[in-house]
């Protein structure tokens, strides 16, 4: 298992964010985390990053144990945010030249690797072209193809294609599998159910815990429902009868 997290919790005072979380994620999955905002998806994430420390629990990703090696986790990990995070008023080809350095890809292989990040991003043919001008979905190519240059074997990809048409998220979801073929293992958070759909486990999180965990055709068939959505609806539906007095 390349991630792993046992009873994981941050609480902010009396605010429970991630509530005692156990998952483990093998090598080459695409593992999907879903969930209403405020859920607690992207406080997971930041501490599987080493970018939060935990209240409880533990956690280790490829090997390394989440605070003792945090600083160690960077080096081992590629993230892309929402939004987009290089940088507008440089080249396509420069703005790989300038994350090559950053995750500290050696000098010996940087042509290699950004002639990689190139032809898997689809952007050989537009590297002189500014990165301003390149529509949105072209844009979160170019970012996820800077977020592997370092060969990362985890890659953390939060809501990756919010705001993007459905023709660019089916072409990014294209280009998550051929990297999952590689082995690389994508743990990936979403708001659209047919992208809940695209892996090959999903959890569903609400209020700082793990609801529902499992195949999304397999949830769904269980549930005698028809699709993701459907399995979203009813289990937080679920929760708030629960919660009720």
């Amino acid at each position: 298992m390349i991630v792993e997290m046992r009873g994981l919790s941050k609480h902010f005072g009396a605010f429970k964010a991630v509530d005692r979380v156990t998952l483990s994620i093998p090598k080459g999955e695409i593992f999907g985390f879903l969930g209403p905002n405020g859920a607690g998806k992207s406080t997971t994430i930041r501490i599987l990053c080493g970018l939060l420390t935990p209240t409880s629990g533990e956690a280790s990703v490829a090997g390394l144990r989440v605070g003792p090696d945090s600083d160690r986790i960077k080096a081992h990990i590629g993230y892309m945010s929402q939004r987009f995070s290089l940088y507008d008023d440089l080249r396509v080809g420069e703005n790989i030249d300038f994350f090559a350095g950053v995750y500290g890809v050696p000098a010996g292989r940087r042509a290699e690797r950004k002639e990689y990040a190139l032809r898997i991003s689809g952007l050989s043919g537009k590297r002189h072209e500014m990165t301003r001008l390149l529509p949105g979905g072209w844009k979160q190519r170019l970012a996820l193809g800077c977020a592997i240059l370092h060969e990362p074997p985890v890659l953390f990809l939060d809501e990756p294609t919010s705001g993007v048409d459905p023709v660019a998220r089916r072409a990014f979801w294209d280009l998550i599998y051929e990297l999952s073929g590689k082995g690389h293992t994508v743990f990936v958070t979403t708001h659209y159910m047919e992208e809940a759909e695209y892996c090959h486990r999903v959890a569903l999180m609400y209020r700082g815990k793990v609801i529902a965990l499992g195949a999304p055709a397999a949830l769904a068939r269980d549930s005698g429902l028809r699709n993701m959505e459907e399995v979203f609806v009813r289990a937080i539906e679920r929760e708030e009868e629960e919660d009720r007095p």
